[in-house]
């Protein structure tokens, strides 16, 4: 269909639903070379017995991945097909041609790329097995072939000589096509697409620089689609049976076809062993995968010649690191890759395109915050070493750390006001309504998807995963199909489920005791540093501990991520789920809810706990580890918090990149060192697509984490650091880039799986839109400046101004009072004299120190704005729900309008069904009833 986008996280190598949906058929493409293993003499292309002129000993590089080519040395086949050619060790003639093109006495063997040694039957997947294998592993993987062969699936063998490594070639012929896709429900074409666009309008036709080059990029071709059948075969546009179905087709039908065969036999049904799956995690074959359709690189560009395959042409237009500012391809992304890749780009590049507004007013926000740096009647009072900069402060830690000049906070107050202004609040206000328009125009972008790629019913057509099959043993009849179909007892479910979740809940707690263990440290290092006498250093105690605390943090949740990666995925297996989709959403789940507290909990605590609960000089809480907690500097923890959320959020990111792109180019130079440059350039597509690294198997999982932790980052905390969402488009716009290029050049091909939308992440996105504006009303409310400021100007100042909110918001302690614990060991008389008072960061009164009126007049200002806030942005967020449908009317026609052709398509087939009954029903002309 026309126009593009996935649903939940991949997982792509585990059994799933359909593959693409088709392309119209091309009409097929003229020879040039007769298939390998017939005579030159006997095409019918080529007259007498030699090739083109000034091709003899070439093949045109066009056609290298599409037609037969020539073996490269050293790689020799050791079986026939499938059908049998045991007594021909090659499985076809041996065909002697010399460099002339006429026949000689060397032989040499043909190549293959992507069609079997006959030039005819094409490679739809590939095993790879040692052939150093002991008995058992041979045993399952003779019986295993054995069995594909009675699906009726044909095979070709191959070996490369230096490891023993060998290849099975696997092909799916017209009937095992055709039976699996009726049983998938693959949407295939019915008719051209006959309504117009209506969302074409004058602004979409001016051109841009973004735009895809359509010399070279043509549209995919729109059609009505509906559920393949063979009964009404002739239904279905079906110009050329080898081209109906699309490679990715066909790859996702080989794979079922695997998913299923066993390779152990056994009396109880469930005791059965099958699989492909299986077999690769026991070591019986090293990899499976569809193959690429070629190289991605070509020695002529796309204007002069066109692309040589559908490969070359996605990395010339997509993954290519010159096209990053052009739109994506996302049609022909999803013919190659499958909608759930398709949907994931899709979902990725509109997210980095709404981005784009908000990183604008976070950066105008932040670039207001410098200008009026050093306007700031606060940060100037701090720094004024006459005035109030002269303060003597309360020391910071017990007995270590003495007292100190307010003059010392001046750099760090002066860095919170580029954050902590009157314009982040409206930026807070802005990222919240924000999000909820961004869920909102997504959800109708998604509509647009599903139809175009014939994924809107996806979910209820979705077959059972062959693995829970295997696992249950009672039945149950469907009241649907009313066919009996394995089911888990209601008691054994709850039980399951109960298990899982006391598992996860003592890993969240494991992962909180994890955060407890960086906010000790911050005490103890803290007052180590404070109690350093250079200057330079305890000056700056509180930033040298938050920085090396965040990048502590940021070990740990790599660490703790890799854990419970394993633990997650035993327990969802645990669980039986009955569908992918099932298994995919708990999984998710799990995984986001423990990635949720695992990146944010250190966050949470410095925005809302720190310097919150540490009491008051002379009556300090010493209820964690018996020492007394951290402050907040006088300026505020809000800077803390935004070299916090800095660390984490960029690093994380760049050890995201770095995994993604440099590892595998690491592992992919690491398995073809030992070939040479020439040999590269003749390796058959079966091994040059084996030394490709291979797709993570949690497919998906992966990226969409990583995005949706940073749409936390973006919008939970963008009030403390406007930043983010600069920072988030930087990152995606390189992300998007090297997704593709990874996905084009650096992973084996993966497999074309189906998917409806972007599944639980949905939800989950919505979650943290919600949690944002909660977060973002109680930072500006409680961890910024901005209230106690707006109370001292409306009700305490003589002249509405800041001038005296520093000595405003600073209370005053007798240090007679002290604890002896608390009391410094040097006092710095030489520095400081004689101290009898000293100022803390408090609203209380001198003589009792009780909290005064003034802590009580900022306490309710601070809830009514929470209250307010939260009220003022839910409100206009269901408003802009409300008024944006969710389904947009060219959609609805579009349904409507596939509705109507299938159920035309239907009655018409039952019509003809009717007309031949009763024509045979009728007696022969001259026959005599009796």
């Amino acid at each position: 269909m026309s126009d593009p986008e996935s649903r939940p996280i991949g997982f792509e190598m585990m059994e799933q639903g359909m593959a693409v949906s088709p392309q119209p058929p091309p009409p097929p493409e003229e020879i040039i070379y007769p298939p390998v293993g017939q005579n030159m003499d006997t095409s019918p292309l080529v007259s007498g017995n030699t090739q083109p002129i000034g091709f003899e000993d070439q093949v045109n590089p066009a056609h290298r991945d599409e037609v037969p080519s020539q073996r490269a040395k050293g790689h020799v086949s050791f079986s026939g097909i499938s059908s049998g050619d045991e007594g021909n060790t090659n499985g076809q003639p041996k065909t002697k041609i010399a460099k002339d093109g006429t026949e000689s006495d060397e032989y040499v063997p043909a190549v293959e790329t992507l069609y079997f040694r006959d030039g005819v039957r094409r490679i739809d997947f590939v095993l790879a097995y040692n052939d150093t294998d002991a008995d058992k592993k041979v045993n399952r993987r003779t019986m295993f072939e054995n069995n594909l062969k009675k699906e009726g699936v044909e095979l070709e063998y191959e070996e490369r000589h230096k490891d023993k490594l060998k290849f099975v070639k696997i092909h799916c012929p017209w009937e095992v096509l055709i039976s699996y896709a009726e049983v998938m429900s693959m949407k295939m074409p019915l008719a051209m697409n006959d309504l117009e666009d209506e969302t074409t309008n004058c602004w979409s036709k001016c051109p841009t620089p973004f735009d895809l080059d359509e010399e070279y990029l043509p549209p995919v071709p729109d059609y009505f689609t509906a559920a393949f059948s063979r009964n009404r075969l002739d239904k279905f546009i079906v110009e050329n049976k080898e081209t109906f179905f699309s490679s990715a087709q066909r790859g996702l039908i080989a794979y079922q076809v695997l998913s299923r065969c066993t390779y152990e036999e056994a009396s109880d049904k469930r005791k059965r062993k099958f699989g492909i799956k299986n077999l690769i995690n026991s070591g019986v074959y090293q990899a499976a995968y569809p193959l690429h359709e070629g190289e991605y690189l070509s020695s002529h560009s796309l204007l002069t010649r066109g692309k040589s395959n559908d490969r070359h042409l996605l990395y010339e237009t997509w993954a290519k690191p010159s096209r990053w500012y052009k739109y994506q391809p996302l049609d022909h992304i999803r013919t190659y890759f499958g909608e759930k890749i398709g949907i994931y780009f899709a979902w990725l590049g509109y997210y980095t395109a709404l981005l784009l507004p908000a990183a604008l007013i976070g950066l105008a926000v932040f670039i207001y915050g410098c200008v009026r740096l050093f306007d700031d009647t606060v940060g100037k009072e701090i720094c004024d070493e006459n005035g109030v900069g002269n303060f003597t402060m309360c020391p910071l830690c017990d007995v270590r750390c003495t007292y100190w000049k307010l003059k010392k906070s001046c750099t760090y107050s002066r860095a919170t006001y580029i954050f902590d202004n009157e314009a982040t609040v409206f930026f807070a206000g802005f990222m919240a309504l924000w999000a909820t328009f961004f869920h909102e125009m997504w959800k109708r972008k998604q509509a647009e998807i599903e139809y175009d790629w014939d994924v809107a019913d996806f979910e209820q057509e979705e077959n059972i995963r062959p693995e829970y099959e295997a696992q249950v043993s009672t039945t149950k009849k469907n009241p649907i199909n009313q066919i009996e179909e394995p089911h888990v007892r209601f008691a054994q479910r709850i039980c399951r489920f109960a298990s899982s979740f006391i598992t996860v809940v003592f890993m969240l707690c494991l992962v909180v005791a994890a955060a407890f263990g960086v906010i000790v440290y911050r005490v103890t290092v803290a007052a180590i540093f404070y109690s350093v006498d250079q200057e330079e250093i305890s000056a700056r105690a509180n930033l040298i501990t938050t920085i090396t605390a965040a990048i502590i943090n940021l070990i740990i949740i790599v660490i703790l991520s890799w854990v419970y990666l394993q633990i997650a995925t035993f327990l969802t297996n645990f669980e039986m789920p009955r569908t992918e989709t099932e298994w995919e959403d708990s999984f998710t789940f799990k995984m986001f809810l423990f990635q949720f507290i695992n990146h944010y909990s250190s966050i949470f605590y410095i925005a809302f706990f720190k310097g919150r609960f540490i009491g008051r000089p002379g009556a300090y809480n010493r209820q964690i580890n018996f020492t007394r907690q951290e402050e907040c500097d006088p300026a505020g923890c809000l800077i803390e918090l935004c070299i916090q959320l800095g660390i984490v959020m960029v690093g994380k990111q760049s050890f995201n990149n770095f995994k993604e792109i440099i590892l595998p180019k690491v592992m992919n130079w690491f398995k073809s060192r030992n070939v040479r440059k020439e040999e590269k350039q003749t390796l058959p597509r079966w091994e040059d697509d084996y030394n490709l690294a291979q797709m993570n198997k949690l497919g998906l999982f992966d990226e969409y984490l990583e995005m949706v932790i940073q749409f936390g980052f973006v919008t939970i905390f963008v009030s403390a650091f406007p930043l983010a969402p600069l920072f988030a488009l930087l990152n995606n716009v390189i992300e998007v880039r090297l997704d593709a290029y990874k996905f084009v050049t650096q992973w084996r091909r993966p497999l074309a799986v189906r998917g409806q939308d972007i599944g639980i992440w949905f939800g989950i996105l919505r979650g943290i839109s919600t949690i944002a504006v909660m977060s973002n009303a109680c930072i500006i409310g409680f961890t910024t400046e901005f209230i106690p400021k707006l109370v001292y100007v409306y009700g305490y100042s003589s002249n509405q101004t800041l001038t005296g909110y520093v000595d405003f918001s600073l209370s005053t302690f007798n240090v007679s009072q002290f604890e002896p614990e608390s009391l410094p060991a040097n006092n710095k008389s030489d520095v400081f004299g004689v101290v009898t008072n000293c100022r803390y960061r408090d609203f209380r009164s001198s003589e009792l120190n009780k909290y005064n009126l003034q802590f009580w007049h900022v306490l309710t200002a601070r809830l009514a704005f929470v209250i307010a806030f939260i009220l003022l942005v839910f409100f206009l967020s269901w408003l802009i729900a409300y008024m944006v449908p969710d389904i947009p009317k060219g959609v609805k026609l579009q349904v409507l309008r596939e509705k109507y052709l299938a159920k035309e398509a239907i009655m018409e087939s039952e019509s003809v069904r009717r007309r031949k009954e009763r024509a045979n029903s009728q007696p022969d002309e001259g026959s005599v009833n009796y």
